[in-house]
């Protein structure tokens, strides 16, 4: 999200800043961690006291912890149930064409 503030008469945009503490396990959301990232596709899987274990879907392989304190330029939605489906069976699909072609060397 962007806030306006006033500034010299005239309204200016300020990023605001998001950190991981934010989210909720068990959810899917489209973030941005820094402005010039692409937006990627996260799940938190794990919530401890103080971190959150993250599943990334831009290197389906990829996991990491995250301390609840790191920031995130922009949580741009929390996936819904009906789009994390749609997006599951789109993304089942896509795994199963890369093991056809693998089937074919």
């Amino acid at each position: 999200m962007r806030g306006l503030i006033y500034d010299d008469k005239k309204l200016k945009e300020e990023d605001c800043m998001y950190t991981y503490d934010l989210l909720e396990k068990g959810c899917y959301y489209l973030i941005r961690e820094k402005e010039e990232d692409p937006i990627t596709l996260i799940k938190v899987a794990v919530e401890t006291d103080h971190c959150l274990f993250v599943q990334r879907f831009d290197d389906p392989t990829m996991t990491e912890w995250k301390l609840k304190k790191d920031s995130i330029q922009d949580i741009i939605e929390c996936l819904t149930d009906q789009a994390v489906k749609e997006w599951e069976a789109h993304y089942s699909n896509e795994d199963a064409y890369y093991e056809e072609e693998e089937d074919d060397e």
